[in-house]
């Protein structure tokens, strides 16, 4: 996750840095690694929860995380070739504009409804702390990838009308206090200690253990 994050950054100064040229290519190995959106399938499952006020025993919350750490990453997986799109300068069809739409809504869904039920429920004492560094990781991270597309837009538009893009990381730099490889290794102690399987920060192998 934080290698993504920093190409994604990466990927803004560069542009910022070469607005005034009028092309920017990326390489055709680049361009093959990546899926197609037409071949993109929108995750049909995301962390969900009715529970209110409920003392929840260690076996559920192990479920829940994995669930929500799970769906995070197929969701986040998804929205890589379209974000691939927009990293490129390039404008969104209707059909690739609908489909990041539906994961978008889905992520947001994804995290509130796990952010809600760690916080209106009564988590085991060892999880607690956990589940919530879980949670705004995970949510931090999200908001960073959202902002950072909006510079980009801001810096494509600025480019194509001759101008010098205007960038304001203070809101995301913020958020790196949260979304760092410190904070990722808390994590996936705590994940291996609990005996976690999940597909999230790479680890779909250890899953398939």
């Amino acid at each position: 996750m934080i290698r993504r994050l920093f190409i994604s950054f990466l990927i803004v100064f560069i542009l910022s840095a070469c607005s005034h040229e009028e092309n920017i290519h990326d390489s055709d190995d680049a361009e093959n690694d990546i899926l197609s959106t037409e071949d993109v399938k929108v995750p049909s499952g995301i962390f969900t929860s009715e529970k209110q006020n409920s003392v929840i025993d260690e076996e559920e919350i192990r479920l829940s995380i994995k669930t929500y750490l799970d769906s995070h990453e197929e969701l986040d997986q998804a929205s890589i070739p379209f974000q691939e799109i927009i990293y490129e300068g390039k404008e969104l069809n209707k059909n690739e504009l609908e489909k990041l739409a539906k994961i978008t809504k889905l992520t947001i869904e994804n995290d509130e409804n796990f952010a809600n039920y760690i916080i209106n429920n009564t988590l085991p004492d060892d999880y607690k702390e956990e589940s919530e560094r879980i949670s705004n990781y995970i949510t931090a991270y999200n908001d960073i990838l959202y902002e950072l597309g909006d510079i980009l837009t801001d810096v494509t538009d600025s480019a194509t009308k001759g101008e010098i893009p205007k960038i304001n990381i203070g809101s995301i730099m913020n958020k790196m206090e949260v979304v760092n490889g410190r904070e990722q290794k808390k994590i996936e102690e705590f994940l291996d200690k609990k005996n976690i399987k999940t597909k999230a920060f790479g680890r779909e192998d250890l899953e398939k253990e």
